[in-house]
């Protein structure tokens, strides 16, 4: 996957964290995953009180959504780039479009670290792996994979069992950290982004063995 980072100082500045004046960790976080992991940034709603940032009073995903209104920006973005649009939605939390650079199984969160615990154990090809507050895991895997979730279940004989794990796909947007989620706290990284895992995420296949038996022991 090409992108482009600007100058050699703009990379440096995002790699180690360094903030220019003005710029929070937040937008210091859009600039690397535009910039370095070739991700779209879409700014979102934020929840305080169970009251949306949207303005909907019968918002049906307080602080969980993308702002209607507000512009994607665009992998590849520069560090100005992505926090002068950034500037321009103060307090927004940043959400990830899933399903164009990489698609997301999610399970139970304490379901999800025991299970990356025995991937990173097998030496297992691994993605990213976020952690949300409302008690959720994310895996990110190779775009595509949520189509291929029912298939793949099938063959590997789990598609009978009632399993806490489901795929994201195009169209869904998980909220990216540090940002927080539905007023309820910041999104964590359990395994941050690398260059090789997160412009090249592992196959489903690869790792949903082990997931689905890790969920379905948790039912136990």
């Amino acid at each position: 996957m090409g992108f482009t980072i600007g100058s050699s100082r703009t990379m440096r500045d995002i790699r180690t964290g360094t903030r220019r004046r003005g710029r929070s960790s937040e937008c210091t976080a859009v600039a690397e995953y535009t910039g370095l992991w070739g991700w779209d940034v879409v700014p979102g709603a934020r929840a305080a009180s169970g009251t949306c940032s949207c303005g909907r009073t019968d918002c049906a995903a307080p602080g969980a959504h993308p702002l209607d209104f507000a512009p994607t920006i665009r992998a590849g973005a520069t560090l100005d780039e992505a926090t002068g649009t950034w500037a321009g939605f103060p307090g927004a939390a940043a959400m990830l479009p899933v399903g164009r650079a990489f698609d997301v199984i999610e399970v139970a969160a304490p379901a999800g670290r025991r299970a990356l615990v025995r991937l990173e154990r097998m030496g297992l090809p691994l993605g990213p792996v976020a952690a949300t507050p409302d008690g959720r895991a994310h895996f990110f895997v190779s775009p595509g994979s949520a189509a291929e979730l029912p298939r793949l279940l099938y063959r590997m004989g789990w598609d009978d069992a009632s399993l806490d794990l489901h795929g994201l796909g195009r169209g869904t947007f998980v909220t990216a950290p540090p940002s927080d989620r539905a007023g309820l706290g910041p999104v964590r990284w359990l395994r941050a982004p690398a260059l090789d895992s997160a412009t090249n995420p592992p196959q489903a296949r690869l790792l949903l063995g082990t997931l689905a038996y890790v969920a379905h022991r948790s039912r136990v």
